[in-house]
């Protein structure tokens, strides 16, 4: 069935004003305040960017402090354990300002909250807790404040079937950057990996119009973005299904065709969906940064079926030999998972060679954590968490000499810089290369937001030191 595309309709507003009134009176200060938090991935953060734009348009200033808020909001991540026990700790932290300020709403959201076992703990623990809302149900987010507020009553609210063919346009959106955005194109994932609870969480593949996509960029190109990343949980499986005619490659290559300074980045890809096509689109692109983050998670056949990957360690070194030959320039980075149940150390080490052949800039490297509902979940998993913590060290120890490597290579090149900020403490600039490298600099505070070209003169790992030209 076809992507149903749902507008932020007059009726759906209507809250938004409401709220807007409401808050007047129940604000503790001068004006009501808004504290939001987001755990894990970019995509939450650009959710997060939808909701503060909602918030503000209900009269909604923002704190950096909880304790000044009249509303907490916490957007959840579930790919990881760890994240997970943040998310509760600090839940529970919150009950002491609920008890002084009986009036702030404590509200939930994001992917954590679209498992029932999360769902039922946050309401059976954490009583204070006035507001749970799902992935799917972010339009709806004015609706159930405003009935959590008027109905003085909790307000759980998660998707379903029909909100996974959904994709929300028109939702006001308030950006964390004045230099960076981020741009969805698809939402949800149809891959099943083994070990992963995102399809569970966020849904099946639902990709936008082009055209909306395509309007959305040149707005934020008009407006003076410099760096925009497309975002998918699959970002390049984009448009496979037939309805929307057009592939993750056309899609790039008509956004790179828009007029402006600014740079192209996409994230996150999954190997079994990177073609030729789109890796030429990158190399022939004018705006498109060299950058690829393709992560293969293991570097073992065996380990990869198990996981559900779809590829095998020669198809992903295929692909790399030929991202590499069309751009010698190319950045690559990835994520690793150590210590997949049943994982070998000879298995491991198979993993550490494929790093060692490819060369990565960096790499996101992470021990298996066990996500409930998931097949790995209930696979044996004989190797104890020390000894997979002693693979993981020596995978991040291999992965520093390479970077070490790699960055001194960069030593006396021109690199084009996005400045995006002066260090408070260092008073010198730093800025990232179109390979998403770290670049640290002497200059003045003006330059925030431009692109400078910058002689690089010292390599740290993977930060780099250089003088600007001219």
């Amino acid at each position: 069935m076809a992507e149903q595309l749902d507008t932020f309709t007059a009726a759906e507003r209507q809250p938004i004003a409401q709220l807007r009134e409401i808050m007047q009176v129940r604000k503790r200060g001068e004006e009501p305040l808004a504290f939001v938090h987001t755990y894990g991935c970019q995509q939450n953060v650009a959710d997060s960017e939808k909701i503060k734009g909602m918030l503000a348009q209900m009269g909604f200033s923002f704190t950096e402090t909880p304790e000044d808020a009249d509303f907490i909001l916490f957007n959840t991540c579930a790919v990881r354990e760890h994240a997970e026990d943040r998310v509760f700790g600090n839940v529970g932290a919150l009950k002491n300002i609920k008890r002084h300020h009986p009036s702030v709403i404590i509200a939930l959201c994001g992917c954590m909250m679209e498992q029932e076992h999360v769902a039922q703990r946050i309401h059976d623990s954490y009583p204070f807790v006035n507001l749970l809302f799902g992935t799917h149900q972010i339009r709806n987010f004015p609706q159930l404040l405003f009935t959590c507020i008027t109905d003085s009553r909790r307000v759980f609210a998660r998707g379903g079937e029909e909100q996974d063919r959904k994709i929300s346009e028109d939702l006001p959106t308030r950006r964390d950057g004045k230099f960076k955005a981020w741009l969805t194109v698809m939402y949800g994932c149809d891959n099943f990996c083994s070990y992963c609870i995102v399809p569970y969480v966020r849904g099946r593949e639902r990709s936008r119009a082009p055209e909306a996509v395509l309007a959305e960029f040149e707005e934020l190109v008009q407006q003076g973005y410099k760096d925009i990343t497309l975002l998918g949980q699959n970002v390049n499986s984009y448009g496979k299904k037939p309805d929307r005619g057009t592939n993750f490659a056309q899609l790039l290559r008509r956004l790179d065709e828009v007029p402006g300074d600014y740079r192209i980045r996409f994230m996150t890809s999954h190997p079994k969906d990177c073609t030729h096509e789109l890796l030429d689109v990158m190399a022939g692109g004018k705006h498109i940064a060299h950058h690829l983050h393709l992560p293969f998670q293991s570097g073992n056949d065996r380990i990869l079926k198990e996981m559900n990957r779809h590829y095998d360690r020669a198809a992903y070194l295929e692909l790399i030999h030929y991202a590499k030959h069309v751009m010698p320039d190319l950045s690559l980075t990835s994520d690793v998972i150590v210590g997949f149940p049943g994982e070998t150390y000879e298995e491991f080490r198979d993993t550490v060679s494929l790093i060692e052949e490819v060369g990565f800039t960096s790499l996101f490297t992470f021990i298996y954590s066990p996500r409930e509902g998931t097949r790995a979940a209930k696979m044996p998993d004989p190797v104890p968490a020390e000894e997979k913590s002693r693979w993981f060290q020596e995978l991040c120890a291999a992965q520093e000499q390479i970077a070490a490597k790699r960055c001194a290579c960069a030593v006396g090149t021109v690199q084009r810089v996005l400045v995006e900020e002066q260090n408070p403490k260092t008073g010198l600039l730093t800025g990232r290369t179109g390979g998403n490298i770290i670049v640290d600099f002497s200059g003045d505070a003006s330059l925030c937001g431009t692109f400078q070209m910058v002689q690089i003169t010292a390599a740290r790992n993977w930060i780099l030191t250089g003088e600007l030209c001219g």
